[in-house]
């Protein structure tokens, strides 16, 4: 399909960029384009205005500062893919990016755009609220950050308003003992996930779990964080048993639909199974493995 006409500006300034927005109702930011271009082919996105952000220059990077990591919206897939600092101190992050889609579409990709999409089916949203993430969003007003919580509100409906860009996400700096993994089934790659889990740990002198964040991918109409399973964890020693039951309960927060890919209770049943891996692996690095 074909989609309808539209107007094309390519703002060299974030300012501009934002006064585009302002001034056209409708318009929609072209960043990796791998969402925005699909819908648009299939007119489930008409907008009357792209706007392509791809010349503005300071938003690509990766980088620690007063204790966040902080990413560029403009940030390709393939740049934290292939980051050392990424790799070495934020493998959930790392699990993340190597398993979106493919090659091609890390190249192009954006990190910002995949969560300004806010498709319940994307990666990077439940790997952000584990993370306990922040957004920043830049507006005629300027700046404003967003708790990663009150980001998503329905499928492929966040909290930017229409003359917002999402110019940074910032993940709380990894300290002492954390870890943590992401753990994902499709049915063949570059697809969206069957079900998907991303799990962050921390845990104190002792060994118990000092913190957790756990987030379910594809099986609601927004991404889920598994606040009962989190709760369960926290406080306690991450054996076995204790991860098992926490998986459980990661299980009762899903809300998965019967599709194609499978029953509600074998989403579910993947959620648990999923969920136990990615704790056992998070527990794991945090203790100082490679697992």
């Amino acid at each position: 399909m074909i989609p309808p006409n539209f107007d094309y500006q390519a703002p060299e300034t974030l300012a501009d960029a934002v006064a585009l927005l302002s001034g056209n109702p409708g318009a929609k930011i072209l960043s990796g384009g791998q969402s925005l271009i699909p819908m648009m082919r299939f007119r489930l996105a008409e907008p009357v205005l792209i706007v392509d952000i791809n010349r503005v220059p300071g938003l690509e990077y990766i980088r620690e500062q007063g204790g966040w990591l902080k990413i560029g919206g403009l940030t390709r897939e393939s740049a934290v893919d292939g980051s050392d600092l990424v790799a070495s101190r934020y493998p959930l992050l790392a699990d993340t990016a190597r398993l979106i889609a493919d090659p091609l579409v890390r190249n192009r990709a954006t990190v910002g755009g995949n969560l300004a999409h806010a498709d319940p089916a994307n990666d990077h949203p439940a790997t952000m609220l584990a993370y306990r993430a922040r957004v920043v969003a830049t507006g005629p007003a300027g700046e404003r950050e967003i708790p990663i919580d009150e980001f998503f509100l329905g499928p492929f409906e966040s909290s930017l308003i229409e003359n917002e860009i999402l110019t940074e996400v910032r993940i709380p700096s990894t300290n002492g003992r954390s870890g943590g993994a992401y753990q994902k089934l499709e049915r063949k790659v570059g697809d969206y996930a069957t079900a998907a889990v991303a799990t962050q740990v921390t845990l104190d002198g002792a060994g118990n779990v000092a913190s957790a964040g756990i987030g379910l991918t594809n099986v609601g109409l927004t991404p889920i964080r598994a606040s009962a399973a989190e709760e369960y964890l926290t406080g306690r020693a991450p054996t076995e048993a204790n991860i098992s039951q926490a998986a459980s309960l990661a299980a009762e927060a899903a809300e998965p639909e019967p599709d194609y890919r499978g029953s509600v209770a074998y989403k579910r049943s993947l959620v648990r199974t999923l969920t136990y891996r990615a704790l056992m692996k998070a527990v794991a690095r945090a203790n100082g493995g490679q697992a």
